[in-house]
């Protein structure tokens, strides 16, 4: 989307408390407008090299791609060309799993008697995000995370810090192989099994009127695999005579497939025991009660709390049998789902483009995704690398001209590009940056969406603005309002100024700062500090649009960039403070702007 659609103004702002700050309410009302008031071997390998057509088109990908450009990731794609990029990242591992990163700080923790929680993920998160270089694994893990939703919103998540970690390693573990796989993979963790109730989940009683939990037999149909209507291969819906959508299932789906997952609880050292499966009680008995692995090992199918009735759903039945397996009825659905089901490709893979790319793909868009995703035995690498090297993705000239292009950028990729392009550290080495899903800072922390619907729905339409006007979607607008407008504003203040994360002291001259600090927060012959303390503010204005905008920059906001920054009188000596806080108010108003705020 264009600024003619986010602000219909044109205008980013203007200055408040202090010389380098925003007007909230001008953000805010800007927003407003907005919408209104892991296989290394996945996909086919590339036939020919293309290359980015400069620093622009360079930085476009990685915006795409990963959690924002650097001046090195710039020159490895220019370097590397596109596809063999793709095929570098489809085999890059991370350097440590999250699973890994909490276990070690946990230990560390223990000697100064505390414990790692569910802050620790976070730090897991952000350090592979600003740091790794598996970008493109863990970018993509963030996309499947905001599709295969579980929140620590919930106590049994939220308990559960270590298993949250490897239920993102999990995501990260499968983000290029089958989907099928990840599908399984999903529908047996036990964090998903809490969540959404089908761990313990038992087999109907006639006698006592009990019946199978419907509610991951509803969601793993309308949210992880084919969605509520029946698609085309482009992603259009399948219309019947009277030219409505076609339901893709009915009630009695959802009951037939409740039967199957029925059965699954923890896998510890004396299953098939009842004390293993943890009936009647939330806690185990036995030795399975000590047994921490059970919240990330994949659940067990218990035979004996296992519906035995005939399972109906989609058209297929699987009999009644006294002996009937949870594992082979499970197999017989995913199956049908992951394998066979052709909702499956443009479902997931319009979702995938939204999380990427833009969020109005066209229809032709999704079907080359979607032909991309069969060609391969619907493998998730596959479909990524065709979301990515698509001429829809790739054609920067007509992308740009077309007012209905792009997305708004999530919260959290907010951050991430700018400390990426500032060349932020971790004084610490941890990464030490916490929650931030208060609006007073940026309204979204991974894993704490307030529903099994994300954070925000892929449909999702602002009401009464021009966006919606235009018939467009604008997904991470569901979580953007006045107040988190105007925090977004004071955040980043904040971040420009003095760094992000914890309060620490783990710099050789113990100066207490934050944690995360961006490289000319450090260093006064940083070349943004050299720019800053040069009268003519020239050449700072054209080094953010580069860096920060892509050259995007309008002429309006150019001039009022001049203007302000002309405001900061240096003096004949000017002290690193004077500086520094010319180099601020940059930096802020870049960041405040809707060609910062949107992703292009």
């Amino acid at each position: 989307m264009s600024q003619a659609v986010l602000s219909p103004s044109g205008r980013p702002g203007r200055l408040f408390r202090g010389a380098f700050s925003l007007f909230a309410c001008s953000l805010a009302l800007s927003l407003a407008a907005c919408g209104g008031g892991g296989d290394s071997t996945a996909g086919a390998q590339p036939q020919s090299v293309t290359y980015p057509s400069g620093q622009t088109d360079a930085q476009r990908f990685l915006t795409q791609a990963t959690f924002g450009p650097t001046d090195a990731s710039v020159q490895q794609l220019q370097a590397q060309g596109f596809e063999p990029w793709i095929d570098a990242q489809l085999a890059t591992p991370p350097t440590e799993t999250h699973v890994a990163y909490w276990a070690r700080r946990h230990e560390a923790l223990k000697a100064e008697g505390k414990v790692a929680g569910l802050f620790e993920v976070n730090h897991s998160f952000w350090a592979h995000a600003l740091a790794g270089p598996d970008q493109l694994r863990q970018r993509v893990a963030l996309a499947l995370s905001e599709v295969f939703v579980v929140s620590s919103l919930s106590d049994c998540v939220g308990s559960q810090p270590q298993a949250l970690a490897g239920y993102l390693d999990m995501l990260a573990d499968n983000a290029f192989g089958p989907y099928r796989q990840l599908l399984e993979k999903v529908s047996r963790h036990p964090l998903m099994g809490c969540y959404l109730s089908h761990l313990r989940n038992q087999r109907e009683n006639l006698v006592t009127g009990r019946v199978p939990d419907q509610n991951y037999a509803r969601e793993v149909m309308q949210l992880f695999s084919i969605g509520l209507y029946q698609l085309n291969a482009d992603g259009t819906p399948r219309l019947d005579a009277s030219g409505n959508p076609i339901e893709t299932y009915t009630p009695a789906d959802v009951a037939g497939l409740a039967k199957v997952f029925t059965g699954f609880s923890w896998d510890c050292p004396d299953r098939p025991s009842d004390a293993c499966f943890g009936s009647g009680s939330a806690n185990l008995s036995g030795s399975a009660s000590s047994y921490a692995d059970r919240w990330w090992r994949d659940m067990f199918g218990y035979e004996q709390f296992h519906s035995r009735s005939e399972k109906a759903f989609l058209g297929v039945v699987i009999p009644a049998d006294d002996h009937a397996s949870p594992m082979a009825d499970l197999t017989t659905a995913l199956d049908l789902l992951a394998l066979t089901h052709p909702n499956v490709g443009p479902f997931l893979g319009k979702q995938l483009i939204q999380r990427l790319v833009t969020s109005n793909p066209s229809p032709a868009y999704v079907g080359r995704v979607t032909a991309a995703f069969e060609a391969s035995g619907r493998n998730l690498g596959a479909m990524v690398r065709a979301i990515l090297t698509d001429p829809e993705a790739r054609d920067t000239a007509t992308a740009l001209a077309d007012p209905g292009y792009g997305k708004v950028r999530e919260p959290l990729l907010k951050l991430s590009a700018f400390l990426r392009a500032m060349g932020a550290t971790s004084e610490s080495g941890n990464w030490w940056l916490d929650h931030t899903d208060d609006p007073a800072n940026l309204n979204q922390t991974l894993f704490r969406a307030s529903s099994v619907f994300n954070f925000f729905r892929p449909g999702y339409v602002y009401p009464g603005g021009q966006s919606a006007a235009k018939g467009l979607v604008a997904p991470e607008l569901q979580i953007a309002n006045e107040s988190s407008a105007a925090g977004y504003v004071n955040y980043m203040r904040d971040v420009v100024a003095g760094g992000v994360g914890r309060t620490q002291a783990n710099n050789p001259g113990k100066v207490s700062r934050r944690d995360i600090q961006p490289a000319y927060a450090l260093d006064t012959t940083n070349d943004w500090y050299v720019l800053a303390n040069n009268k003519d503010a020239s050449a700072l204005i054209e080094r953010v649009n580069q860096k920060l905008l892509m050259g995007t920059l309008p002429d309006a906001l150019r001039a009022d960039m001049k203007k302000v920054l002309d405001t900061f009188a240096l003096s004949a000596t000017p002290t690193e403070e004077q500086v520094r806080n010319r180099l601020r108010a940059a930096l802020l108003m870049a960041v405040v702007s809707p060609e910062f705020q949107v992703q292009r």
